[in-house]
């Protein structure tokens, strides 16, 4: 074996050695990597609706997630009937379509256990009541949302599930909800389901 051929050997398994190292380093961290999640709420298809969220973990974030989704969904009596001026008086109410955008911070690591997050978006409603038939109200609220929540990986694989739940701000911004009662403070439990990629 030549002097030149162990150098060049040397040389080559030094370079693999190195190289193999920082990508385990890179693999171990996933912190220079950019990751991206789609994830849904169940339980918006039970009420007749449907939800679909996007979620950006940005190169080099440690700990920020930002994200958009859209959503709607029939509102259930009992939430209705959570503001004591709706209870009872026969309120259908609809979510039509609805459009957020979301900031999650993990206090751990990006995507990984606890994190506290905020949304801000559009809610445009569509309400009808049993006992004034062939009226319906139109309008759109806006709604601000700081939440808590945890995002656990089960299989320890890219799927997840984040339960979380939030106390927010919500007014009117257009259209007419008649005799409707708009509470001015809203509150949302519920559990989506997602992949990060």
């Amino acid at each position: 074996m030549s002097v030149k051929f162990k150098k060049i050997t040397s040389v080559l398994l030094l370079v693999t050695v190195a190289l193999s190292t920082k990508l385990m380093a890179q693999e171990k961290t996933g912190e220079n990597k950019t990751t991206f999640s789609i994830e849904t709420d169940p339980s918006t298809f039970l009420f007749k609706g449907y939800a679909l969220h996007f979620r950006i973990k940005p190169k080099n974030s440690k700990h920020a997630v930002i994200g958009a989704g859209a959503y709607a969904l029939e509102m259930p009596a009992f939430l209705v009937n959570l503001t004591g001026a709706n209870k009872n008086k026969g309120w259908n109410v609809r979510i039509n379509s609805a459009f957020s955008f979301f900031g999650e911070y993990y206090f751990n690591e990006a995507n990984n256990n606890w994190f506290a997050g905020l949304q801000a978006g559009v809610q445009n409603y569509k309400n009808t009541n049993d006992n004034i038939p062939n009226t319906e109200n139109n309008y759109s609220n806006l709604l601000v949302m700081p939440s808590i929540g945890y995002n656990w990986h089960p299989l320890k694989n890219g799927l997840y599930v984040k339960p979380w739940l939030g106390l927010g701000y919500t007014t009117k911004i257009s259209g007419d909800n008649s005799t409707y009662k708009i509470a001015p403070v809203t509150s949302f439990v519920t559990v989506h389901v997602g992949y990060t990629f």
